[in-house]
């Protein structure tokens, strides 16, 4: 019996037209929901929040303090902390009561709405995916015990979709595509850069920041729809 090889040669299929193709049926498969129906939806409003890293955490709470639990967040394993600082901006205007949501993380970082930013005196605060901080603008963080100074961490978080596997597989997305999420109602927005973050442990849920959830009406329609 002949054999078909993969090759560069004239009338041969590529590897990666093979991976290609090999990943949509993959996708396919894994997409099939046992009902039909689409996976559920939740649509978030993220509001202005820290992040902080085990050293930060020492210097603003003092050594060897943990994160205190106050609620679980939507995601498993995340929490908003009881714990909050006071940020101060490059015009020595400042936010007090910032929340602190933990796990602790491996750099800190502050997400603010767009709003937020222009109170503290950040002009062109950038949007950047949760954890990507380089070449940000820094800020004076106050906690109860000492005083951090970051040199960067400060954004504004892009809107995103967290989402398992098998969720991305209905949607046929990959880890860093972008979609659109449309919201309706009065104020209907359709936003077109919706990033995509996939992890094993994660549940169907967009974050979006409180300006753009005002700008949607977003608590007041349950029309929502997400897609490529």
């Amino acid at each position: 019996m002949a054999s078909t090889t993969l090759g560069n040669s004239a009338g041969s299929i590529s590897r990666s037209t093979v991976e290609q193709i090999v990943r949509q049926v993959a996708l396919e498969y894994l997409g099939k929901q046992k009902d039909g129906t689409a996976p559920l939806l939740t649509v978030q409003t993220s509001s202005r929040h820290m992040h902080v890293c085990r050293e930060d955490m020492d210097i603003l709470f003092g050594p060897g303090t943990e994160l205190t639990f106050d609620r679980p967040l939507f995601q498993e394993g995340n929490f908003a902390a009881k714990e909050t600082v006071t940020i101060v901006g490059p015009r020595s205007r400042l936010i007090s009561n910032l929340r602190i949501l933990g796990p602790m993380r491996k750099q800190s970082q502050v997400e603010l709405a767009f709003t937020d930013a222009i109170m503290l005196g950040f002009n062109d605060i950038p949007v950047r995916l949760s954890g990507d901080i380089a070449g940000t603008p820094g800020a004076i963080i106050i906690g109860p015990k000492g005083v951090v100074e970051l040199k960067e961490g400060v954004i504004r978080a892009a809107i995103h979709v967290h989402m398992n596997p098998t969720e991305a597989a209905y949607f046929g997305v990959a880890k860093g595509d972008r979609m659109k999420l449309r919201i309706g109602g009065q104020a209907g927005v359709t936003f077109n850069n919706v990033h995509v973050r996939i992890d094993p442990t994660s549940k169907l849920n967009v974050h979006m920041d409180t300006d753009e959830a005002n700008a949607c009406g977003l608590h007041l329609t349950k029309d929502i729809e997400l897609f490529k």
